[in-house]
């Protein structure tokens, strides 16, 4: 790449030179103000001070005969400077002998009396020329914020250095802030950007000791590719001292994911990957800071990787298997069947039947639930219509809705077109949505449950009381039913605390007017003890088990002809 703006008509690159002598100040203006403005210091305070009010030169001439200070010295306090200690720098040298440390202190090039106009052009123009370029490459290769590496040029850096190591022992990396975006919110994203200054520039310090190279990915994530290390301990304990003293009491905690021994015939993005699973492996795990990728883990994402590579098959070929677990409405006199919940497990070939908390979150990260989710509602559609046909009542369904499927342009047309195709009215189909979704994008959320409120759909907030954003959300979301999460339950039995707080959830229930329903209900005391305090409905392995649909065929028809409890 060759940039060339000097010779433009409207700009012309300014030149510092530094020197007493006044006779190359006057002979080398003459020769360079024809390309370049000109000014002229007289020593290296002078020129220090200069750059301490602008940044606007391309190039420095430095006369090694400072009076003020010793040349090498003015050389050093240069380079240190934060914003304009990349400049180049060409020496006016007076004698031989010298050219070797100069250039070694940091000069770029040098030239020598009797000034030849044609020598000392050229050379200034090709020193500009490649600082441009270098420039430029820098900020191609570099996070702007930091000055680590980015993302990109630190995986084709270290595929470089792999093929030239002749025994890489090599360890991979990763640093997270965690909860990174409460830093910005609490103190501001200024402070933010000094975190994350603070930390790369603490990885830098590291850089010598670890023989490593670093880059900073995301907004709060860095990778260090380095020689392996016998032992993490002292180093991250720096870090997290480091970051301490910066901190205070803005409190900012580190989650640090190693892969040691990385496979040289791997790929880097790969190793990473595993050193993040390390490291998300900790996370909300305020007992330790450093987690490793080990044969367990290793293990575990094999087998996620077979489910993610198996998930195509499995819808095709209907081995995503819909379960249905009875809800039972408990205000009258005898509980009355009133509605289930569809859940789902995987019937895999080779890993037998997987519960969903072994994959749900999986494609959630990966947003395979999408196509999840779509295959469930659409299975739960046509079955509420065929029980409406062969039985002549209507069982409402509640499926879950992720907080990825929020994020779907489509979501409420696809409803509306699931609903229409199979003649149901909307209020057939409650959507369940997890209150960790409310903390993610409120507005969005508020936007999308409007909409399908509108169209008839009820809302549920699942698993209430288990994040920190329900009584906030709740007085701006619009809501049909609240779940009552199962550790609620486990914990009423238990003491006096735990009851009342399964009560106080009911009364935030009956003020908004809306259904409360006690998931994960397992005994008779839970049972009569809901019973007392007028929950509205339960659900739970009390009255049954999740049941295949032929198993809750059997059940609907035994219920039928049990009582008269069910209408059309």
């Amino acid at each position: 790449m060759s940039v060339t703006i000097r010779h433009s008509a409207e700009f012309k690159r300014r030149i510092l030179i530094i020197s007493s002598n006044q006779e190359n100040r006057d002979a080398l203006t003459r020769i360079l103000s024809c390309e370049y403005d000109i000014d002229c210091v007289s020593g290296g305070a002078e020129a220090l001070k200069r750059y301490s009010e602008t940044t606007a030169y391309a190039l420095n001439i430095l006369d090694l005969d400072l009076p003020d200070m010793n040349a090498y010295a003015f050389i050093g306090k240069f380079r240190s400077l934060e914003r304009v200690g990349r400049i180049p720098i060409i020496a006016i040298m007076a004698r031989t002998g010298s050219e070797a440390r100069t250039l070694r202190a940091g000069a770029a090039d040098f030239i020598r009396k009797p000034f030849q106009e044609e020598v000392i052009l050229a050379r200034c123009d090709r020193i500009i020329d490649l600082s441009v370029d270098q420039s430029l490459i820098r900020r191609a290769q570099d996070d702007e914020l930091t000055g680590l590496y980015n993302r990109e040029f630190f995986f084709e850096y270290v595929r470089q250095i792999e093929q030239n190591l002749e025994n890489p022992v090599q360890d991979a990396v990763v640093i997270n802030i965690e909860h990174f975006h409460l830093v910005n919110e609490l103190y501001g994203r200024q402070f933010g950007d000094q975190v994350l200054r603070r930390l790369a520039d603490a990885i830098r310090k590291m850089k010598a000791q670890m023989e490593s190279i670093a880059c900073r990915t995301d907004a709060d994530s860095f990778y260090i590719y380095c020689k392996h290390q016998p032992d993490y301990e002292e180093i991250v304990r720096d870090l997290v001292r480091d970051m301490g003293s910066f901190s205070g009491s803005k409190h900012i905690r580190l989650r640090v994911g190693i892969y040691q021994n990385v496979d040289p015939m791997g790929e880097p993005e790969v190793w990473f990957d595993r050193a993040k699973k390390a490291c998300d492996l900790i996370r909300e795990d305020y007992t330790r800071n450093i987690s490793y990728y080990d044969s367990k883990l290793y293990e575990r994402t094999i087998y996620e990787e077979k489910l993610i590579r198996d998930i195509h098959d499995a819808i095709n070929e209907n081995r995503i298997i819909v379960y249905y677990q009875p809800k039972f409405d408990i205000t009258g006199e005898n509980p009355r069947l009133c509605g289930a919940e569809a859940l789902v497990r995987w019937a895999h070939p080779e890993f037998g039947i997987i519960a969903p908390d072994d994959f749900i979150p999986l494609f959630e990260k990966n947003g395979l639930i999408l196509k999840l989710d779509r295959f469930v509602w659409t299975q739960v559609a046509r079955q509420v219509r065929i029980w409406r046909e062969t039985y002549n009542i209507s069982i409402p369904v509640s499926v879950n809705v992720s907080h990825i499927d929020i994020y779907d342009e489509n979501l409420v047309d696809g409803f509306r077109t699931m609903i229409e195709e199979n003649g149901l009215e909307p209020s057939m189909m409650h959507l369940e949505i997890t209150e960790s979704a409310y903390a993610e994008d409120s507005d969005r959320l508020l936007s999308v449950v409007n909409e399908l409120r509108q169209l008839g759909f009820l809302i549920e907030m699942d698993d209430f009381g288990t994040g920190y954003s329900s009584l906030n959300m709740l007085s701006v979301l619009p809501l049909d039913v609240i779940k009552l999460d199962r550790e609620f339950i486990r914990n009423m039995g238990r003491n006096e605390k735990g009851a009342r707080m399964v009560e106080l959830v009911l009364d935030v229930a009956r003020f908004l007017k809306v259904p409360c329903i006690a998931e994960g209900v397992e005994s008779e005391e839970e049972y009569s003890v809901l019973r007392k305090m007028n929950c509205d409905i339960i659900q739970g392995y009390y009255f049954s088990h999740p049941l295949t649909l032929a198993a809750f065929d059997c059940f609907l028809e035994k219920e039928l002809r049990c009582s008269k409890r069910y209408t059309s």
